[in-house]
């Protein structure tokens, strides 16, 4: 295995206003970076990160703050490991929630057939939950730079709520007799 590299960026803000210390920390999550401890976090090393990782320093310094950004590699092939694990955990934590949301997608689809409730507007409120899990799904997996542990079974459960959803949709167009 080819040795990792990092960028890595420090940061310290002014703990006021709170808002835009959340803001930033939310910025580096939806980027997929992995805190080592406060203000200090990694990104694999891309183009992309790097450039995002220009323009949050801008914002860092326009809060008042200072931030520095470095490129990094791990001491021994013992310490990549623990990296890598640390970010293959936090994908892990999204493929879980991911997965719940999924059963809860497919409780309501047994739910409003068990109730016979084969309406379109149910069928649309389900096509659009659907639909947001396969964005989330794309997001999570866009975020997934290592290949964490639950990303096939997460992939598979969003096939089985389209099924659902296809058997489903098939009853409501039953229901009306549009395939008749």
């Amino acid at each position: 295995m080819a040795t990792c590299v990092w960028l890595l960026l420090t940061y310290k803000v002014p703990p006021e206003p709170a808002a835009k210390r959340v803001a930033l920390w939310r910025r580096l999550k939806s980027m997929g970076a992995v805190y080592l401890q406060n203000g200090v976090c990694l990104l694999p090393k891309t183009d992309d990160h790097a450039r995002r990782l220009k323009m949050l320093e801008n914002d860092i310094a326009e809060m008042g703050g200072e931030a520095v950004i470095l490129e990094t590699a791990a001491l021994d092939r013992g310490q990549e490991d623990k990296v890598v694990a640390r970010f293959k955990a936090d994908r892990d934590d999204a493929y879980r929630e991911f997965i719940d949301k999924c059963d809860d997608f497919q409780a309501e689809i047994a739910k409003e057939t068990a109730a016979r409730h084969f309406t379109y507007n149910e069928l649309e409120e389900n096509d659009v939950e659907w639909k947001k899990l396969q964005g989330w799904l794309e997001k999570i997996k866009k975020l997934d730079f290592y290949g964490g542990a639950l990303a096939a079974e997460a992939v598979e459960r969003l096939k089985v709520c389209e099924s659902l959803l296809d058997d489903y949709a098939r009853r409501v167009f039953d229901a009306h007799d549009e395939n008749r």
